[in-house]
């Protein structure tokens, strides 16, 4: 190779590199960007209402005519319907992944994956509907006093619609446990199921955890499932037949129009975004605590 040839070669990797950096930094660089945006933005909520307001009210009314700016209530309805859509998908997912992983022919299993993957490419506005119009209903032949809006058919909803991605996430990690891990039970004397619980499920937690918090942090911020199914009242309780507003139900109720841009009542908006997100990176940090505790332990 000439001496020419050899150059070119570098610019080319060096292009290729810088590419690829660039690449790289688009995620960094939008996260970036929203936290400089919701910053400046919640200055302006934060010059007229004091934390002590936001955080030690009760109340949620920033659109009526006696304001109260009480955060609780919202985060109470996220955490509900987001409680109950992981309580669903959670070890529904597991017990898919597990069956689709360990149990299933190679034929059943390319047939149950891009099932599973279809699911979750249904509008979530679908499931919101069939929330309000087949779940509610169903549910309130158990308990009559449900109301048509309410926290527990959302969470349901929410459930399956993060179920594929639970189980197909969770059945990768199971799947890439080594082969060695099963013989090596085995060899002990375990059976199937004790192979599973004993040695491949903790072989797979990291990947499990990463599903439990991609899971997660898709019922926190999903939107038009509450928004059509848990009734936009921002009410601070845990009862699962009441009706809630969570976070972004809230963002979407601001974001139609009918609220004067520059105004206190706008600058809720970018108030409540900030907490989501910091609801958000608190949930992450700690499941990957723990997720990395766990990974530790099985070593």
């Amino acid at each position: 190779m000439t001496r020419n040839s050899r150059k070119a070669l570098r610019i080319k990797e060096k292009i290729i590199e810088l590419l690829l950096s660039l690449c790289s930094s688009v995620s960094v660089l939008t996260t970036l960007g929203i936290i400089a945006v919701l910053s400046i933005e919640s200055i302006f909520f934060f010059r007229e209402v004091s934390l002590t307001q936001l955080f030690f009210d009760t109340e949620w009314t920033p659109l009526f005519l006696d304001k109260h700016f009480g955060i609780w209530p919202l985060i109470a309805g996220t955490i509900l319907t987001s409680a109950i859509a992981l309580a669903l998908s959670v070890p529904a997912g597991l017990v898919i992944a597990v069956y689709v992983s360990e149990f299933a022919h190679e034929r059943t299993r390319a047939f149950l994956k891009p099932i599973l993957e279809l699911l979750a490419g249904i509008p979530t506005i679908v499931y919101g509907y069939f929330a309000l119009l087949v779940i509610t209903p169903a549910l309130q032949i158990i308990f009559p006093e449900m109301g048509s809006f309410n926290a527990l058919s959302a969470g349901i909803a929410m459930g399956v619609m993060i179920l594929p991605m639970m189980a197909s996430l969770s059945e990768d990690a199971i799947y890439t446990v080594p082969k060695s891990l099963r013989e090596g039970a085995y060899a002990l004397g375990a059976s199937k199921l004790q192979m599973i619980l004993g040695a491949v499920l903790p072989g797979a937690v990291g990947g499990i955890t990463a599903a439990v918090i991609l899971s997660a942090a898709r019922a926190v911020g999903e939107t038009m499932i509450v928004a059509i199914a848990a009734g936009q009242q921002p009410l601070f309780h845990f009862n699962p037949l009441q009706p809630v507003e969570t976070m972004t139900a809230y963002i979407v109720q601001v974001s139609l129009g009918d609220t004067p841009h520059g105004t206190l009542e706008y600058h809720t908006l970018f108030a409540v975004a900030m907490m989501l997100f910091l609801l958000t990176m608190v949930l992450n940090i700690v499941s990957l605590r723990i997720g990395e505790r766990f990974k530790r332990m099985y070593r």
